[in-house]
């Protein structure tokens, strides 16, 4: 797995400004992609991070980077905990509700939307979507609450995969890109 693909999609992660970022990896062996996964998780975990595989198909694996004490501390939000409830989820438990969207994400059938709770965004956006509101703007994701503050979010997560890539490309490893945030 490329480095660049972990930049290009979850710089905002990597840098502590977001809680999560989902994004396609292509693989042709699951068992070397699996031992990829688990070097980088040595690699990360020291700085809060973790990376894990959410569901494999078609040559193509569905990966989730995320700092799990930011993760942990979103999830017990009021209204994140009881949009969780109410989709069968505990939020108490952090490492239960990942494996429990991954679950869900390998079953099919209708789209997991609180996948939006696992990467940062805001709960009334994420409500508002899963109830077909009118959203205000689209960037990262659909908002239907503080538009302002959300378009400001959107620039910042541009502007660090930005920054991110430009210093990838000049040499900088992913190990020194990647901010220490221990938020549990």
């Amino acid at each position: 797995m490329s480095e660049e693909l972990i930049i290009r999609h979850g710089a905002p992660t990597l840098a502590g400004l977001k809680t999560g970022s989902v994004f396609q990896c292509p693989y042709q062996d699951a068992g070397m992609l699996l031992r990829e996964l688990r070097q980088l998780n040595v690699q990360l975990s020291p700085k809060g991070l973790r990376i894990l595989p959410l569901r494999f198909s078609q040559n193509r694996a569905l990966l989730y980077l995320y700092r799990p004490g930011r993760l942990k501390r979103d999830l017990k939000q009021t209204d994140a905990a009881c949009i969780l409830r109410e989709r069968g989820y505990c939020p108490e438990n952090c490492s239960l509700c990942v494996a429990k969207l991954g679950k869900k994400l390998r079953q099919g059938g209708e789209f997991p939307h609180e996948i939006g709770l696992f990467l940062g965004y805001p709960p009334e956006d994420v409500r508002g979507f899963m109830d077909n509101g009118e959203c205000k703007c689209t960037g990262c994701w659909k908002v239907y609450g503080d538009e302002a503050e959300a378009r400001k979010t959107f620039a910042l997560y541009k502007k660090c995969t930005r920054i991110y890539h430009d210093r990838w490309q000049k040499g900088r490893p992913l190990d020194r890109l990647t901010v220490q945030k221990n938020e549990e």
